[in-house]
Formats: C-alpha cells, sequence, structure tokens
C-alpha cells in the first residue's frame, strides 16, 4: 500500500471541505521505531472552513475523521487536528 502524502490529505481535505484554508503536516520524522508508524503515517492538520460554524470542537472533529474515514485506521496511524472557522473581516 502506497503511503499517503501531504499533497494526498491535502486534496482530500480539500474535496470535503470547499473553502477552506487548509494545512497538512507530515509528523512521521518524529515517530521513526514507533511500532505504529509502520501501519500508517503520523499526520497534523490545520482547516479553517465555514462549515464548522456553529459546530463544538468534537463535531467539527468527526467531520474531519469522516472525511478520512476510508483512510483511519491504516494509512492514517495518528492525526492531531486543529479544526476552526474563518474569522470576519
Amino acid at each position: 500500500m502506497k503511503a499517503l502524502s501531504v499533497e494526498d490529505l491535502t486534496a482530500r481535505l480539500g474535496g470535503a471541505f470547499p473553502y477552506a484554508e487548509i494545512e497538512v503536516f507530515d509528523d512521521g520524522h518524529l515517530h521513526i521505531g514507533h511500532p505504529g508508524a509502520k501501519s500508517g503515517g503520523h499526520f497534523r492538520v490545520r482547516v479553517v472552513a465555514p462549515a464548522f460554524a456553529g459546530l463544538t470542537t468534537l463535531a467539527r472533529h468527526r467531520l474531519v475523521y469522516h472525511a478520512l474515514g476510508d483512510w483511519l485506521p491504516g494509512r492514517i496511524h495518528a492525526i492531531a487536528i486543529e479544526a476552526q472557522t474563518p474569522v470576519g473581516p
């Protein structure tokens, strides 16, 4: 199975959250030697999306997990999520 890239995650999240600001960081280098690192990647994502307006942090994270669902667990071993709404002008 091909390892996921930052570009793979960015594309998937961009499709799920149109008009979002998305940043994806590959933290795999921080987990070298960790047994779970062999089964999937370690990532950190920041998604700023209008879709999160009025939602709790838990609900926002659930939307991100849903967007990545078939990659969890498996191609993604661990993911840290920062999900925010845009700040107005």
